[in-house]
């Protein structure tokens, strides 16, 4: 769609995922139209990549940065005059210099590209105001040509940020979706992170992989531990001169150092196919950073995995890191307020995300505004078993102390007032003679900012938009004060998993048999021989998974080297005799079956061309089903919530291959099925029964809290739980996944 419309003349505006092919959407244009294609970069890692991978195929590009001396650039420009280059990335300083304008004054431009395009918006996580100059350059050409933007991360307000500051003209735009199947998340708590990243790597040795810290000082406590522990590792961050940070990227890249510790200054421009995983030592300042540093993972399409480590230390560590965040002086004080308006409120919903107890795939592609199923099962909360719990005296116990302290204090002060911690500060702020000191002593203060994170989530609570974020009562927690409204929180069952433990993806080793992995490694190391005789990084040469792919297929030919996954004529004609021979040797011209089980039983791997191959996954739970002799059991009841009747089913269910079902999920159900309905009214959130509700035997009827108040729940009788018994059946569910 882009690409034609790019052909035919017309703007576009493409918001892909990373590695779905942002970059083909432009550059295949740009070698069908007449003249030549500008692509604004914005780093010198990201520019070198595409260029090198571009000649690689054939195609003549160039970059032009400051990188270059000044009589390179010249050279640069001269060629690009004469018709040498189809494609030239370039920095946007670079676009208001006068040898350069002068060469786009006088050369055919026939489209202007602008990669990452999220940075030219004030709402974009990365806004640079460098971007800002194309639209100047635009205006200084003799022809507006095509323009095209891309990105991979942006919401609906940073989308229409680039559409309006660029001046796309009836723009063809594309959100192709922002999910990344390939990519396994997990949220993680240990109490030493040091030595679960020790762990992680230690298991994942023969793997590339990318752990961001927030500091330069955890770069380098975690490099010098790492390093002790004799793994390849290397670092990057602002405070290493050009020169280290320059030779140790390319480590990394080239993999001679396959793990890279890092501040977010690193990774943007790199395309490396081959990182199995990315850990954040810290917590990120916003989604959209978490989810573009994560993003770096599994760029080839195979498994990866992204994990990030968190405490509450982090939210503090990033509150800090904003307030002392250089400011653009051109902006004027309301900007710079928005600006901090924003930053704060992004730092807000990340932290949503590592105390959510629901599926983390789901809560991102939701902020980016993609609906998605409730559970995506790769990802550590959809493969945790969660206990729901009601804490509606708890949460009114919130509400009393937010109140007592009048909205005067964040959520540290509150949280550790309701846990009676003695603290300096709080003794110096008179709260320990407050009647709520102390009211969630046995709760302990995590489990406090857990349920003050539901009930802002919720809406029960808000924060101030400023840097002091104050904590404030909403009217709809009045609801839970007068009994109409229970508050029920979900905390996982068992301790976090153990990093060797956590594994979302399928691995070459449930491929290839030890033969298979023979092969592999003789290719690897063949791989590794070429690129540096040819000064490139591997994954340029082949990635693994075409490696992977040659293992399985063998091929002893041209023709079948071709149907490999990875492999085109200019690739072949550059290596393929060279990969060829060694699998020859290897096998002694035999084919024998150099992976596991079958191509059918395997299901297709990602990289094989007709069928495949694919990893056997673990064996998991499937959701929650009965069978009927396990339905004649049922001890059915005058009424049960539907918490209770979730328990008296899970009673029921095989534990070793099932899993539990809760409240949410039947009421969920009942919604879908038009017999219930969650409604809002004067801040307050209510269910109702709708009259095929009624007539299926739900009801509201009245109940008790634990302080004594009456208050209206919803209600299943004996003929609307032998209802929701048919919805569970095994016969019903396997229908419903055939479908």
């Amino acid at each position: 769609m882009l690409i034609d419309a790019i052909v035919s003349g017309r703007d576009v505006l493409g918001i892909m995922p990373t590695g779905a092919g942002k970059s083909l959407c432009y550059q295949i244009p740009a070698l069908l139209l007449p003249g030549i294609t500008l692509v604004i970069s914005p780093l010198i890692s990201l520019m070198k990549d595409q260029v090198q991978t571009l000649n690689q195929a054939g195609i003549h590009a160039a970059y032009i940065n400051s990188s270059l001396t000044e009589n390179q650039i010249a050279k640069a420009l001269q060629l690009a005059a004469r018709g040498q280059y189809k494609i030239i990335y370039v920095a946007p300083e670079r676009l208001e210099t006068y040898h350069f304008l002068e060469f786009a004054r006088n050369a055919e431009i026939s489209m202007l590209t602008v990669d990452e395009a999220h940075c030219i918006s004030q709402w974009g996580q990365d806004f640079r105001p460098s971007y800002l100059k194309i639209i100047q350059f635009l205006k200084e050409l003799p022809k507006r040509p095509i323009v095209s933007a891309f990105t991979a991360t942006a919401t609906a307000h940073v989308r229409e940020d680039i559409a309006c500051v660029l001046g796309l003209e009836h723009p063809q735009t594309l959100v192709t979706g922002f999910d990344r199947k390939n990519l396994s998340f997990a949220v993680e708590t240990p109490k030493n992170k040091a030595a679960y990243v020790m762990e992680y790597v230690e298991n994942h040795r023969a793997d590339s992989g990318i752990i961001y810290c927030s500091t330069r000082k955890n770069v380098d406590i975690l490099y010098e531990k790492l390093l002790a522990a004799h793994i390849a590792v290397t670092k990057y961050h602002a405070g290493l001169a050009n020169e280290e940070r320059r030779q140790n990227q390319e480590n990394f890249v080239y993999d001679r150092c396959p793990v890279m510790v890092a501040t977010n200054a690193f990774g943007m421009g790199i395309d490396k196919s081959n990182v199995r995983y990315v850990i954040h030592y810290n917590m990120p300042q916003s989604l959209e950073n978490y989810y573009q540093e994560a993003g770096r993972a599994g760029r080839d399409g195979e498994p990866a995995e992204c994990v990030l480590l968190y405490s509450a230390q982090d939210v503090m560590i990033n509150q800090f890191l904003l307030e002392s965040k250089e400011q653009n002086p051109a902006f004027t004080k309301e900007e710079l307020e928005t600006i901090r308006e924003r930053d704060a409120e992004r730092l807000r919903v990340m932290n949503y995300y590592c105390l959510t107890s629901n599926c983390l795939r789901k809560y991102i592609l939701n902020y980016f505004g993609e609906r998605s199923g409730e559970r995506c099962e790769n990802c550590s909360n959809c493969r945790k078993e969660f206990a729901e719990t009601e804490m509606t005296e708890e949460a009114r116990k919130v509400i009393c102390c937010v109140k007592e302290l009048r909205g005067r204090y964040g959520i540290n002060v509150v949280a550790g007032t309701l846990a009676g911690d003695n603290r300096a500060k709080l003794r110096e702020y008179g709260v320990t003679s407050y009647s709520s000191y102390g009211s969630l002593r046995e709760l302990g203060e995590r489990k406090v900012k857990q349920l003050i994170s539901q009930m802002l989530m919720e809406g029960d609570l808000t924060l101030t938009k400023d840097k002091y974020a104050l904590l404030k009562v909403m009217p709809k927690a009045e609801e839970i004060v007068d009994g109409l409204r229970s508050v029920m929180v979900k905390a996982a069952k068992e301790e976090p998993q153990k990093p060797d433990s956590f594994a979302g993806g399928r691995r070459k080793s449930d491929i290839l048999n030890s033969k298979g992995l023979e092969l592999f490694e003789r290719l690897r190391n063949l791989r590794a021989e070429i690129a540096r005789q040819e000064g490139m990084p591997p994954y340029i040469v082949f990635s693994d998974k075409t490696l992977t792919d040659m293992c399985i297929r063998l091929p002893f030919g041209q023709e079948e080297m071709l149907a490999v996954a990875g492999v085109g004529e200019n690739k072949f004609k550059k290596y393929g005799e060279r990969f060829l021979e060694e699998i020859r040797a290897y096998t002694g011209g035999v084919k024998e079956k150099y992976y596991f089980g079958s191509l059918q039983e395997a299901g297709g791997y990602s990289g094989a061309a007709e069928g495949g191959v694919k990893r056997k996954a673990k064996t998991e739970k499937v959701a929650f089903v009965i069978n009927r002799e396990q339905a004649e059991k049922f001890s059915y009841a005058e009424k049960y919530l539907a918490p209770e009747l979730a328990e008296k089913l899970n009673e029921l269910r095989d534990a070793e291959s099932v899993k539990k079902t809760s409240g949410a999920e039947i009421f969920s159900r009942a919604q879908e099925k038009g017999l219930a309905k969650e409604v809002y009214a004067d801040g307050y959130r209510r269910k109702t029964v709708t009259e095929k509700g009624k007539e299926a035997g739900l009801f509201i009827g009245s109940r008790l809290s634990k302080k004594g108040t009456e208050y209206e729940d919803l209600y299943y009788d004996r003929k609307a739980q032998k209802m929701v018994i048919e919805w569970f059946l095994k016969e019903e569910a396997v229908s419903c996944r055939e479908r």
